[in-house]
């Protein structure tokens, strides 16, 4: 497998549950857009099977290297960022995983009995980026301990190991100059969009500005039998400004991001 057929998959995989970003890129397009990925991101869980050491070198057969990593001390996060070595115009991918021991008890327990349930070689191919839950549904009052503690770990105990968001890089855009037009385009067309710290999360200076709009809401039924509406996915949009002349910044800010992850939470 090849990077294109990788985010090829993706893509069907996070649109089957993410319909607005389908609805959008259409929108795009029929502005005349050809839409290019900024990046792509994932969620994942440490000290597991599908740990982010584990995962990493799944990423590097299809021609990915890490060039910057973050943490995210009030979620419990740390993640990494991956460019590929020689495709430019390639989606870098943002890998998270929750840091589960700095979780209470209660929710690490929760966690080791899914962990238990994923095969211990279960990152042995790219394809484990869209297999999604790799456990059992959980129950619903699992899933409500998880969301008081985390809603990083809620969602991934629904929907698993897949892409949380893809990301349109607005400096590819002809018809829309910058976020606040695209941001205009979404509300217009009735998207909500995340406003936790502003609408846009960054700026000029940051050398980076992004922003998204709040996860689609699908159908789950739990363990118990008791079907909600739980958030799935977002899309976002990004803008990268020039760290020296011709040379756009490439790496992440963690207090943007931090932001973003918020797109997914129950509002």
């Amino acid at each position: 497998m090849n990077h294109h057929q990788f985010f090829d998959r993706l893509w069907h995989d996070y649109v089957d549950i993410t319909p607005q970003a389908e609805a959008i890129q259409q929108l795009f397009v029929e502005r005349g857009e050809q839409l290019i990925n900024d990046h792509v991101a994932f969620r994942t869980l440490a000290d597991s099977p599908v740990e982010l050491k584990r995962l990493q070198p799944l990423l590097e057969q299809l021609g990915y290297r890490a060039y910057g990593q973050y943490r995210f001390e009030s979620k419990k996060l740390h993640a990494r960022a991956y460019m590929h070595e020689q495709d430019e115009t390639a989606p870098k991918i943002f890998l998270s995983e929750l840091e589960i021991d700095k979780l209470s008890d209660k929710v690490q327990a929760i966690l080791h009995t899914y962990i238990a349930q994923i095969p211990r070689d279960a990152a042995s191919s790219p394809d484990i980026f869209w297999r999604g839950r790799l456990w059992a549904m959980p129950t619903h009052e699992a899933y409500r301990a998880l969301r008081d503690e985390s809603e990083y770990a809620a969602w991934l105990s629904v929907l698993g190991l897949r892409a949380n968001h893809f990301t349109v890089s607005v400096n590819h855009l002809e018809t829309l100059p910058n976020l606040k037009a695209v941001n205009h385009l979404l509300k217009e067309k009735g998207y909500a969009l995340n406003d936790v710290g502003g609408e846009i999360k960054g700026s000029p200076k940051l050398l980076l500005e992004q922003s998204s709009t709040l996860a689609d809401r699908i159908a789950v039924t739990f363990a118990e039998g008791e079907t909600h509406r739980v958030p799935s996915c977002f899309y976002e949009f990004a803008l990268r400004y020039e760290e020296s002349p011709g040379k756009l910044f490439q790496g992440f800010i963690e207090g943007n991001a931090d932001k973003i992850f918020e797109s997914t939470h129950s509002h």
